[in-house]
């Protein structure tokens, strides 16, 4: 399956990232958000990622940014990667438009970092093509695209999204639909615990990255992640794993909480475990 024409719902960081690289591509894309401006602005930022990857050898900005169109609602496509909040109901609302106007070939996937997929399939009338395609920030960056099937996935759903990914220039994973996956049960224990150690004094942010990145060879320490990610996504998908799989483990750290309830949501905010300009 080709999939000649995408339609991204969710322009966000994530969601503009991800019509950046599929139309980057080769291939028609329709991005929707229903927040005023939100288009725009991720047009904006594709145009200057673009720019970026250009001066690398990448492709003219104008030809990939022709084959991106806004839309003002769910349109049919060959498929659906959406990529709005991390909230169960808005996401199945946005399934259920998109079921009923897709054609029965079409595939529905989640960008969702922790909702299950086997909850978003039960709300279509083809969850044997539900899946979850669940990218990484910077989407034109990061090469990871982690594919989660739900207990309804067909074989041939998952085939054609781990194709697609290794078209996008991506390296596909697959995983079980279980909460958070693989990559945030990991990851986001990983963020927690580091907020346990600075809210307990252990050391201050700078120290605490600083010993993730040359101790462990990450890129980036886990608050600075945590800052990039946005700390409302991070307690958003710590409630999830919370809730889901009973452990008091993955309970957010009181601090997160508190950084949240102050607005402090990181790079997206201007501030969060640091200050951004």
């Amino acid at each position: 399956m080709r999939f000649e024409h995408v339609l991204v719902v969710g322009a966000g960081q994530m969601g503009g990232g991800i019509a950046q690289v599929v139309a980057a591509s080769g291939r028609r894309v329709s991005l929707h958000d229903e927040a005023p401006g939100a288009v725009e602005r991720a047009l904006q930022g594709m145009e200057k990622s673009l720019a970026r990857l250009a001066d690398k050898g990448g492709a003219a900005p104008a030809e990939v940014l022709e084959r991106v169109t806004a839309v003002d609602d769910v349109v049919a496509a060959d498929l659906l990667i959406e990529a709005v909040v991390e909230d169960a109901m808005v996401k199945e609302e946005i399934f259920r438009q998109a079921d009923d106007v897709f054609a029965a070939g079409a595939i529905l996937a989640s960008n969702t970092s922790s909702i299950p997929i086997t909850s978003l399939a039960a709300v279509t009338s083809r969850p044997e093509q539900v899946i979850g395609m669940h990218f990484f920030n910077p989407v034109p960056v990061l090469q990871l695209v982690e594919v989660i099937r739900a207990v309804q996935t067909s074989d041939e759903t998952a085939a054609a999204i781990v194709a697609l990914a290794e078209d996008l220039g991506k390296t596909p994973a697959q995983a079980n639909d279980f909460p958070g996956f693989v990559s945030n049960r990991i990851l986001m224990s990983f963020v927690n615990e580091a907020a346990y150690t600075l809210l307990e004094g252990v050391a201050d942010a700078e120290s605490i990255d600083t010993i993730a990145k040359l101790g462990f060879a990450h890129p980036m320490g886990p608050l600075a992640l945590a800052d990039l990610i946005g700390l409302d996504t991070c307690v958003s998908i710590m409630e999830v794993l919370h809730s889901e799989l009973g452990d008091p483990k993955y309970a957010p750290c009181p601090l997160l909480r508190q950084y949240v309830a102050a607005g402090r949501l990181g790079r997206k905010s201007g501030r969060g475990f640091y200050e951004y300009g």
